[in-house]
């Protein structure tokens, strides 16, 4: 990822509702959720959700499909996913042990609890 696409969804992220925004939706994947539901759910006039949609949009870090009438908003994992690695790519210095802590944090949140976290490290 190049700095300036990184800085760019940073950005994006560094508003309050926009951030609430995409962790709504990245709690829904893989299903989405319409640009409506968004609204309501975080109690946000829909003209205000929709630019904040498009500020997300044009980040790369959502994407929008047309079903019918509706927008479905989708995050797009692997543009996160290249940020999150962006941000810690020199995690430490290289020194693996200081970067433990965060890895460890990490593999809880996946749902195979049998990885070891000690091997990810490397």
């Amino acid at each position: 990822m190049e700095n300036e696409t990184a800085i760019t969804a940073l950005a994006a992220l560094a508003q309050t509702t926009r951030l609430e925004t995409f962790r709504l939706l990245v709690k829904h994947e893989p299903n989405g959720l319409p640009a409506g539901e968004l609204a309501r759910v975080l109690d946000v006039p829909q003209n205000t959700m929709s630019a904040h949609l498009a500020t997300l949009s044009r980040a790369g870090l959502i994407k929008g499909e047309r079903q019918s009438r509706s927008i479905i908003y989708r995050a797009d994992l692997d543009v996160f996913r290249e940020l999150t690695l962006f941000m810690i790519k020199d995690c430490c210095g290289g020194n693996a042990a200081l970067c433990k802590p965060l890895i460890v944090n990490l593999a809880q949140c996946t749902d195979d609890k049998t990885k070891n976290p000690e091997t990810m490290i490397n």
